[in-house]
């Protein structure tokens, strides 16, 4: 169980990072979108459609995780930490409000962090101590 544990916490921090990355060079993306349409690069869509592909990724995570973790709290905070980031990002999609990008940072490094800490919290000795708490 130590090895899926893990490889889903490392798979949370890399995905969040990649995230944030990705939000990052958005607002660079359409400065030169004009640019990456005529060498057809990469076409915004394409990039946008990364928001979800990081959301899959991070709810496999947060679910691998919660599923080894023996914090009760921790579990419950993967869970907030994912829904927040993921009603930010759509709407950002949907435009219901107006709400500044750092939340969006916010959100997915808690994410990190809390994949993190579950990482470093659950040192187990045995293949069962991690098991379903």
């Amino acid at each position: 169980m130590r090895v899926v544990k893990i490889q889903s916490d490392y798979l949370g921090v890399i995905a969040g990072t990649l995230c944030m990355v990705h939000c990052a060079l958005t607002p660079l993306l359409f400065l030169t979108q004009t640019q990456l349409i005529n060498i057809s690069f990469l076409t915004p869509t394409a990039w946008k459609s990364l928001n979800y592909v990081f959301l899959t990724i991070s709810a496999v995570a947060v679910y691998q995780s919660i599923q080894n973790s023996t914090n009760l709290l921790i579990k419950r905070l993967l869970v907030f930490a994912w829904i927040i980031l993921t009603t930010l990002i759509l709407n950002e999609l949907f435009e219901v409000a107006r709400i500044a990008e750092a939340f969006t940072y916010l959100a997915a490094t808690s994410l990190c962090g809390l994949h993190l800490y579950n990482l470093k919290y659950c040192q187990c000795d045995d293949e069962d101590c991690c098991v379903h708490q």
